[in-house]
């Protein structure tokens, strides 16, 4: 993977930019997903870290899987992509550290959960966020799916996940899991940063005990399944290749 698909700035001190940079728009690998969990498992083991703002340079935040890809995936591709979806998103979800995602535009499929697994949760007002895996054929890992039973409420799960369709950040602060919204670029990282800062004064020990209190149970879910149960099997079923395909072709 090259480098610059992850980039890592001092923003000041102890507040730390993780930048998510797979041009064009931070799809989803196996490869991407366990550096990312790499660096971001790194970050919460550094004492001089206090806090993480995690950002996009792209239009496009997160598109979750290139589909064009993944209709192609065979059974190891598939295996493959499901662990690294567990272990990616696990790591961002056990992260000792205040993580402020600084949305700029669309999250959608697994490139929500880089939002849903974060602390705090800046969106930009023209961002897309959703969850369109029944659109491509597919359900959901157990790391995703655990960590969406966590920060989502039911009725929003049934209406995210059972229709595949993205909501604004309007009603996505509504439903409990976008905090701020901004209308400009400007305003997005301002906020973001001032979240960081507000979280980077916390006692560090007590606030990661604290998250740990919070998220243990799903943490342990996780980590039972990633041990046990990820399947010998593949992701996909019989109409997940004809689903990406649809979506490519509406796209």
């Amino acid at each position: 993977m090259a480098e610059s698909e992850l980039n890592i700035r001092q923003v000041e001190d102890g507040i730390i930019e993780l930048q998510l940079g797979r041009a064009p728009a931070n799809a989803l690998t196996s490869e991407f997903l366990l550096s990312f969990a790499e660096m971001i498992t790194s970050l919460g083991q550094d004492e001089t870290v206090k806090a993480i703002i995690l950002s996009s340079p792209f239009k496009v935040f997160s598109a979750g899987l290139d589909l064009k890809e993944a209709q192609n995936f065979d059974l190891a591709q598939q295996q493959a992509v499901v662990h690294g979806l567990n272990v990616g998103f696990l790591a961002l979800y056990a992260c000792p550290k205040p993580v402020v995602a600084c949305v700029g535009g669309a999250a959608i499929a697994g490139g929500l959960f880089f939002v849903l697994a974060s602390d705090r949760r800046v969106a930009l007002s023209k961002s897309n966020l959703g969850l369109a895996e029944v659109q491509a054929g597919v359900d959901f890992p157990i790391g995703p799916l655990e960590i969406i039973k966590a920060t989502l409420d039911p009725d929003t799960q049934r209406r995210l996940m059972l229709t595949g369709q993205p909501i604004g950040p309007i009603a996505a602060r509504n439903a409990g899991f976008i905090d701020i919204i901004a209308e400009d670029h400007e305003d997005l990282w301002a906020y973001s940063l001032s979240e960081a800062r507000k979280l980077a004064e916390l006692p560090s020990q007590a606030y990661a005990a604290i998250k740990a209190q919070l998220r243990s149970d799903t943490i342990r879910k996780i980590e039972t399944a990633i041990a046990e149960n990820e399947p010998e099997t593949g992701w996909f079923n019989s109409q997940s290749k004809e689903a990406m395909q649809n979506i490519i072709q509406q796209g």
